[in-house]
């Protein structure tokens, strides 16, 4: 195959060049477009927002999607076909989540980042417990800012996540790493790509979920655990991540319905 050259030849023709043969993996696109064709549909969006969220069978999700059994099992078929969730069987019933994939959590942080700039009004949307680690890709949108900014930052997340169960505001983070709080906000959410309260957010449920699998601890200890003084207003915090009540959550994972990473 000869290789590839630009009919007017530039300053930059090699790199665009270089680009040309990129554009000539059409295979590569196709794979890319099978993807974003699931957004072409608001329900099929919905309901792998949906999945990111919570492992469950078709007559649930059909009651919690509006939608009758046979058609959310289409949307559910295409969704499986393109790597987006996966599904398990369980005698009778067979449930469906989020694939824990790279492709998986960059669409769902797309669709959450996307409602977020669309509808403000929303508010910060909700973790992903299951999919692939928060910390995992730290630090990519971190350029621009001093390696001191993005070891400071480092340190407030430390310090925020190795005390759950305390409320620390930004005013106290400010005064303890001399950072002021608007700088430490925006170099936050560079670093980890969520504002410091959504990712802590994330982490406090993270635990719970953890505590509620692991451990015997009642609902308010859990509570008190990450940093809630009520277990009313955790159980409404970790139905809002997970999709389950607390107590629920636990008699699944007893019963061997909620995977968890070895």
């Amino acid at each position: 195959m000869e290789p590839f050259v630009l009919p007017h030849r530039h300053e930059d023709a090699a790199r665009m060049e270089g680009l040309g043969e990129q554009l000539n993996k059409i295979e590569h696109f196709q794979i890319v477009a099978l993807i974003f064709r699931q957004l072409s549909d608001a329900s099929r969006v919905r309901l792998f927002w949906l999945l990111c969220h919570c492992e469950e069978c078709v007559v649930d999700l059909a009651a919690l999607m509006g939608m009758s059994p046979p058609a959310l099992s289409h949307h559910l078929r295409q969704l499986r076909e393109s790597g987006l969730i996966v599904s398990r069987r369980a005698g009778k019933e067979v449930y469906y989540k989020a694939a824990e994939s790279e492709q998986a959590q960059l669409l769902h942080r797309m669709i959450e980042r996307t409602m977020e700039i669309a509808c403000p009004e929303t508010g910060e949307a909700a973790a992903a417990p299951h999919l692939p680690p928060l910390d995992k890709n730290v630090g990519a949108g971190a350029r621009g800012y001093s390696a001191g900014q993005v070891e400071t930052i480092r340190r407030v997340h430390d310090a925020l996540t190795e005390d759950l169960a305390s409320r620390i505001t930004i005013d106290e983070l400010s005064r303890r790493f001399l950072m002021n709080p608007s700088t430490m906000k925006e170099v936050f959410k560079a670093v980890y790509g969520r504002s410091i309260a959504a990712h802590i957010r994330e982490h406090r449920m993270e635990r719970a979920a953890a505590l509620l699998r692991e451990t015997d601890a009642s609902m308010a200890e859990i509570a008190a655990a990450v940093g809630y003084e009520s277990a009313s207003k955790f159980s409404a915090e970790f139905r809002k991540a997970c999709g389950v009540l607390p107590t629920e959550y636990r008699k699944n994972a007893r019963a061997g319905k909620i995977k968890t990473e070895p």
